[in-house]
């Protein structure tokens, strides 16, 4: 069986690893109930925050956990080609949305920084989209490097 080396990540490991990526998975929860979406985001390594824009429909369940002002948790994660290292961070905290009157040109290069991944593709009109931005500052930020000594037995 091989062995597992498990390593959290220090925090330069984890600034390095969340700006080489821009794309996650982003958990809310509403009472009993989990909700979970892939996303894009930006990343500001220096104030350790994620920027994500927020495209929901009127009847989307999005939307309804959005209203809520959930906790949230963000999961960004890697597995090699290979399957012999797999890296993760997780982010948990509460979204905090950014009314366009609030924006600086900080903001505005972190959202430019939000790729638009293939997986938001609308059927709705635009004017039925409702586009929020909202940022996360975590509260907890950690991560987690796993090699696998595959030749070990």
């Amino acid at each position: 069986m091989p062995l597992a080396e498990k390593t959290e990540m220090t925090e330069t490991m984890t600034n390095d690893f969340l700006g080489q990526h821009e794309t996650g998975v982003l958990s809310l929860a509403e009472s009993d109930e989990p909700y979970a979406i892939p996303i894009s985001y930006g990343f500001d390594s220096s104030e350790q925050t994620f920027f994500m824009r927020l495209v929901s429909t009127p009847e989307s369940e999005k939307r309804q956990y959005l209203a809520s002002s959930p906790r949230a948790r963000l999961v960004v994660y890697e597995e090699s080609d290979s399957g012999a290292t797999y890296e993760s961070v997780v982010a948990v905290g509460s979204l905090e949305e950014i009314q366009p009157e609030e924006l600086t040109v900080d903001h505005i290069e972190q959202y430019g920084d939000a790729k638009r991944p293939l997986f938001e593709i609308w059927g709705n009109s635009k004017q039925d989209l409702n586009i929020r931005l909202y940022k996360l500052d975590p509260e907890k930020l950690s991560g987690r490097r796993t090699e696998i000594d595959r030749d070990e037995t």
